[in-house]
């Protein structure tokens, strides 16, 4: 049950970075929400798998940094993800740069934050 909370929580923060970020679209039409739901669902497989190791290789870094590397990883990720989402599935996420890449990864950790917070989802 919490991979389908996480999954849901991810949808909606896709969706606020989706609406709210300039330069992240999602090309689908009146089927949009669907291509919400795939990304989020790729996006929540890549945090739970790839996630964990790229933290503890970038530890080093983000020690130094103070934790804002922690912000480029979480970058990497929806790179990640977008590409992933666009090649098996073709749901047409689209990233314009790594300047909205990186305001969506803002927007989607402060979100998922939130929603967390108000769901109660321990994580």
């Amino acid at each position: 049950m919490s991979f389908l909370i996480r999954w849901i929580v991810t949808a909606v923060a896709v969706a606020a970075a989706v609406w709210l970020v300039p330069g992240i679209e999602l090309i689908g039409g009146d089927s949009a929400w669907v291509g919400i739901a795939i990304f989020a669902l790729i996006l929540s497989l890549v945090n739970i798998s790839v996630k964990p190791i790229l933290q503890l290789l970038s530890l080093p870094i983000t020690v130094l940094t103070l934790g804002i590397f922690y912000l480029i990883v979480n970058t990497i990720l929806l790179y990640l993800a977008a590409w992933l989402a666009n090649g098996l599935f073709g749901v047409g996420f689209w990233i314009s740069g790594f300047g909205s890449a990186f305001l969506a990864s803002i927007v989607i950790s402060i979100v998922s934050a939130i929603v967390n917070a108000v769901v109660g989802n321990d994580q």
